[in-house]
């Protein structure tokens, strides 16, 4: 259906990237990862992303205002609000950025006091701090927020796209640029299959050790950021809506769509749910979703304190309009929130469905049958027999389950996802643009005048490469 810009929204849930952070590392075979810790600028990126949205959602002068929320003059109120944040591989990461974005949406007030009998008035600590309960997703007992790893399935369709044609034909063709790579690697593995963990650790190092950034080639980031884009997003999207690579999403599904129910009726007062995740999750979202079908977002990992907005509408025309959802992404602190149109089963976002509103039954009646809703569903569908509670629930005969967001649509099990020939035809595009790209990085000679397709039309400058798309810029402060 065409936007309503007449629509008010009734409210939002956010998803929304943890912050800049230290060093990490996670197994490219299981993505089991280690513990980091954020740093205060990814503090800073949190904190600015919710005022941004405080500004955006709570202010009653602003076309977005939430209908019926406590605005930006009044205290926090904790009907309105639910918070989650993922307590899992990245340590506390995700959660302390949890706590630095409710701290921009809800910032010290001298209301937060209070009027003792004696007439002393106290006002709360930092001059009126405002403390959010946020609830600490634990991934060994609650798998909503972190269903790929132990995903038994998960693992085999990640080991698929290793041994596929497609992964075959990149390798080959990017082998002369990891090559180069290995001097500036500190002795770690430099393959395609760990090239998360590459990127991961030149973005990381380029935005807080000054002489490796001065020591690194020009164009080297860029396209390291471009081949763990191409192997993140294989790995966490599923040629199949209801895949197993799809599983970062699809386990977040009931939790979203139950939010979106709730803020749809009238007779419930929530009005903001906001998950603090990593960035796996926002890749099948984009797949499931179809945002990048038409190439208006590129299928890349988000940058840090990048957000999707799922805004659920009242629409302006007849008073009997049903609710809308719209899609909205803003990619990292430089960016601004943009619409996007969807498609999925059931919507092909073409001719009267064109358009970024969706009617709130469609998108549910599409996506809660792809929900992963109980963690017996979830033992299931990846195949895990002992680990996140998977013992104890069959050894009870597979009679309970613990519910994941209260929704209990069922789901048909799946198998492991298997990309087929449709990728390796595809990557043979992108294989030849990364053979162009390695001619520009050649140690001695400068390039010819040529220019590739990086992620986006790449340009050449003196050797570097600069990715001409907006909505697929790259930043040191912000991958």
């Amino acid at each position: 259906m065409a936007t309503d810009e007449q629509s008010t929204v009734l409210g939002v849930v956010i998803l929304a990237r943890h912050g800049d952070r230290e060093g990490f590392y996670q197994d490219p075979e299981t993505y089991t990862a280690s513990a980091t810790s954020i740093t205060p600028l990814g503090e800073e990126q949190e904190f600015q992303l919710g005022t941004t949205i405080r500004d955006l959602y709570f202010d009653p002068a602003s076309p977005s205002f939430i209908q019926g929320i406590a605005n930006a003059s009044a205290l926090f109120q904790q009907s309105q609000v639910q918070v989650r944040a993922d307590a899992g591989g990245e340590g506390g990461v995700i959660f302390d950025s949890a706590v630095a974005l409710t701290q921009g949406l809800w910032p010290p007030t001298p209301l937060q006091s209070t009027l003792l009998a004696n007439g002393t008035n106290v006002t709360s600590p930092l001059s009126g701090y405002q403390y959010i309960p946020i609830e600490s997703v634990e991934p060994n007992e609650d798998v909503s927020l972190e269903g790929f790893t132990d995903c038994n399935t998960f693992d085999d369709h990640t080991t698929s796209f290793y041994n596929s044609a497609a992964f075959a034909t990149m390798n080959a063709s990017v082998a002369q640029f990891l090559e180069k790579l290995g001097p500036y690697m500190d002795g770690r593995p430099v393959t395609l299959e760990n090239m998360w963990n590459i990127f991961d650790y030149m973005n990381v190092q380029s935005i807080h050790n000054a002489t490796f950034a001065n020591a690194l080639p020009n164009g080297f980031l860029p396209m390291a950021r471009y081949l763990a884009d191409w192997h993140e997003y294989n790995v966490f999207s599923d040629t199949s809506f209801n895949g197993i690579g799809n599983i970062a999403f699809r386990t977040m599904i009931p939790s979203v769509v139950t939010a979106m129910q709730r803020i749809a009726n009238a007779s419930d007062p929530l009005k903001l749910h906001y998950s603090a995740i990593a960035y796996k999750p926002f890749l099948s979202l984009f797949n499931m979703t179809g945002v990048v079908a038409d190439g208006a977002l590129p299928e890349s990992i988000v940058n840090y304190a990048a957000s999707v907005v799922l805004e659920v509408r009242q629409p302006a025309s007849g008073s009997g309009s049903a609710p809308v959802v719209r899609f909205t992404f803003k990619n990292g602190t430089d960016d601004a929130y943009r619409a996007y149109p969807m498609r999925f089963p059931g919507w092909d976002g073409t001719g009267a469905n064109a358009g970024a509103d969706v009617p709130l039954a469609t998108f549910v009646g599409a996506f809660a049958p792809a929900g992963v809703n109980t963690t017996l569903e979830w033992c299931n569908v990846c195949g895990q027999t002992q680990e996140r509670g998977c013992a104890t629930l069959f050894a009870g005969n597979g009679t309970g389950g613990v519910a994941l967001g209260g929704h209990h649509d069922r789901i048909s099990p799946v198998g492991a996802g298997f990309l087929g020939a449709g990728l390796a035809v595809a990557v043979f595009g992108l294989a030849v643009a990364a053979l162009v790209f390695l001619g520009l990085l050649t140690v001695g000679r400068r390039g010819k005048g040529r220019s590739g397709r990086v992620s986006g039309r790449a340009a050449e400058k003196n050797d570097h490469v600069e990715l001409g798309s907006a909505a697929n810029s790259i930043t040191k402060e912000s991958a």
